[in-house]
């Protein structure tokens, strides 16, 4: 799930005694004390501009009730992050105890990582929504924490679709190219659709296309990127970019710029994330719009649904009962239900939701868990399809052959 970023901060000793490690250059640059059981190194990514405070703070409350425990938290880029892992999983004094990331199966395949029953106690896992709990699942075991959770929605300027004069939100793909040209025909600059297929998040765009003509991408224990349904979503796509109803370039155009362009009123449509609630706030508190499900082949109701993992890497084993401490007191709802509504995504915990019944973000969201897919985060193979994905999709709106691509992708995948 990657977010508008800022550089990472400079390093920062806490009065509590905590210390708290903010690295641009690497995790690797601060070796873990695997000396010492109570020494836990935390590394994370950076969601917004709170995130370096947010877990400050509850790193620091922790460390109040719990002054035995020492946690080193460094911080990274979501452009840099997946590098920084796999440098530190070189040398296993660079690897982090504690690690939010996207996937994890990779690590659990390798037999790097502690079982989520042994890293919080009976009552988070009991807490945790089934659908995240299965996602973050390999083999009947459950081997990361879900974090929280974004889906996505349609968001739509009212203001535009009046001058258009569309009447509705979109709920099929024809209705969706239909209110696209209507508002594309009103000119001044503005464009009908944003569709972002830039390297930055292409697979999301992609995943609420495929997913909406009943695809998948995975089978049983295959990655399944070439097939009938996928290729049905991915000529969808071509056509609204064939047809000169988006952003110009949406090969090349990358997520945030989209959501940027829609809050200044320059498209018409895009697929938002819960966040860009809280950044049209933020940005231009007078946009007038709307949000509603995402469109699909059929009007069938499905969506794309991320989440980002916890997990603990087991190493020698000495550290499972301090990093059960620290993890248990995250995921009590009080601690856990502030950090969520703090980035404003989805709770994916019972406890969560229902701390969070009235914010903003679970009032428009919430509904969408019910029919989300899921990125196969549990499938190691993910992985190269993602990437595969990420840098080849965006060619189909440059002239390329959608089948061609994908058979590119599934060839990655294999």
């Amino acid at each position: 799930m990657k977010r508008p970023l800022r550089s990472a901060l400079s390093t920062v000793a806490l009065t509590t005694g905590l210390v708290l490690t903010m690295s641009a250059c690497g995790f690797g640059s601060s070796k873990s004390d695997d000396s010492d059981p109570n020494t836990l190194t935390f590394l994370a990514p950076i969601y917004s501009d709170g995130t370096k405070s947010e877990w400050s703070a509850i790193i620091d409350d922790f460390q109040k009730v719990n002054p035995d425990i020492t946690v080193k938290l460094s911080m990274e880029s979501w452009k840099s992050i997946n590098n920084v892992v796999r440098t530190d999983l070189q040398d296993t004094r660079s690897t982090p105890d504690i690690l939010n990331i996207d996937a994890y199966s990779t690590f659990a395949t390798d037999g790097k990582l502690y079982p989520a029953s042994d890293i919080v106690d009976p009552s988070v896992i009991s807490d945790i929504q089934p659908g995240f709990a299965k996602n973050a699942s390999m083999s009947g075991t459950q081997w990361a924490l879900p974090l929280f959770a974004s889906t996505r929605r349609l968001y739509y300027n009212t203001d535009l679709f009046a001058k258009a004069g569309i009447a509705a939100p979109p709920k099929t793909w024809a209705e969706l190219a239909d209110a696209a040209k209507k508002i594309q025909a009103l000119g001044g600059g503005v464009s009908g659709y944003g569709l972002p297929l830039g390297s930055e998040e292409a697979q999301g765009e992609t995943s609420i296309w495929t997913f909406g003509a009943g695809g998948d991408w995975s089978a049983g224990d295959q990655v399944t990127v070439d097939t009938p349904a996928n290729l049905e979503g991915v000529k969808a796509m071509k056509a609204m970019a064939d047809d000169g109803v988006t952003e110009p370039n949406p090969g090349a155009t990358n997520r945030l710029d989209v959501i940027n362009a829609f809050i200044q009123g320059q498209i018409g449509m895009i697929e938002g994330l819960p966040p860009t609630i809280s950044q049209i706030a933020d940005k231009n508190p007078s946009l007038k719009y709307a949000t509603a499900p995402s469109p699909t082949k059929t009007g069938d109701l499905v969506t794309l649904g991320v989440a980002d993992h916890l997990m603990a890497f087991k190493k020698d084993g000495k550290k499972a009962p301090a990093i059960k401490k620290f993890l248990t007191y995250f995921y009590s709802a009080a601690v856990y239900s502030k950090f969520v509504s703090s980035e404003h995504f989805i709770s994916a915990t019972n406890s969560g939701a229902t701390a969070l019944a009235d914010d903003p973000v679970t009032k428009a969201f919430l509904s969408t868990l019910s029919v989300a897919k899921f990125y196969p985060s549990n499938n190691p193979k993910w992985g190269a399809a993602q990437g595969a994905i990420q840098q080849q999709i965006g060619t189909i709106a440059q002239g390329k052959d959608p089948a061609s691509v994908l058979q590119q992708i599934q060839q990655a995948a294999s």
